[in-house]
């Protein structure tokens, strides 16, 4: 296999331990859970939550920029851009349509009065939690195309989280239920190598020089 004979050739470029810790995180990753944020307007919040899907094993990120643009605050991200793959929407419909194709049900994460209470959220099916704006929370849009509502137990006066420390409570809780059940949620060995690679790739410095003359040997 092609892939496994570059991946093999590029990690003598890199440290034993940086190899190893490789392996080794991609134990915990998953992709039976991702998270979709809708036209989060602070910049400092899509970062915050990426860091938490990247420190709580989240594999992917989708990011819906209908109305604002964005980009990474790397400062807060702390390098979590590097390890997780985010995906990028113009549309709330492009993006709903995408994770229904790959089988996700998608969970609304809002107050709302039907919604189903953080310790008794099903995680046994493929679900993609939607995050909304800081003021008015989700679109009718995902309110409306939503397979279930999800929502963190409160009870003081406050009524909302902040969206990053939301996220942050949210998938801590399912993953951490996740890694202790009996469901098939790893990556494949397939997704394994294409990250070892993906990984390696991005921890040497002049890869394209590096991967050419790869390439001139065979």
């Amino acid at each position: 296999m092609k892939d496994l004979a570059l991946l093999e050739y590029l990690e003598g470029f890199i440290s034993e331990n940086r190899k190893q810790r490789f392996i080794e995180i991609l134990k915990y990753r998953t992709r039976h859970f991702t998270v979709a944020m809708e036209d989060v307007y602070q910049l400092h919040n899509t970062s915050a939550v990426m860091r938490s899907c990247e420190v709580f094993g989240i594999q992917e990120l989708h990011v819906i920029e209908q109305r604002f643009g964005k980009r990474i605050d790397k400062e807060i991200a702390m390098g979590a851009q590097k390890w997780v793959d985010v995906n990028r929407f113009s549309t709330i419909h492009s993006c709903i349509h995408n994770l229904k194709e790959k089988g996700y049900q998608i969970i609304a994460a809002t107050p709302h009065n039907d919604s189903c209470l953080l310790h008794d959220f099903d995680i046994t099916k493929k679900s993609a939690v939607f995050f909304g704006t800081e003021r008015a929370g989700l679109s009718e849009e995902v309110i409306k195309e939503a397979d279930g509502f999800l929502k963190i137990p409160m009870v003081g006066f406050t009524e909302s989280l902040n969206i990053s420390v939301s996220a942050a409570i949210i998938i801590q809780d399912i993953t951490n239920r996740l890694r202790n059940s009996n469901i098939d949620w790893k990556l494949t060995e397939m997704e394994i190598l294409e990250k070892r690679l993906d990984w390696t790739r991005k921890s040497i410095k002049d890869i394209e020089f590096i991967e050419n003359k790869f390439y001139d040997t065979i």
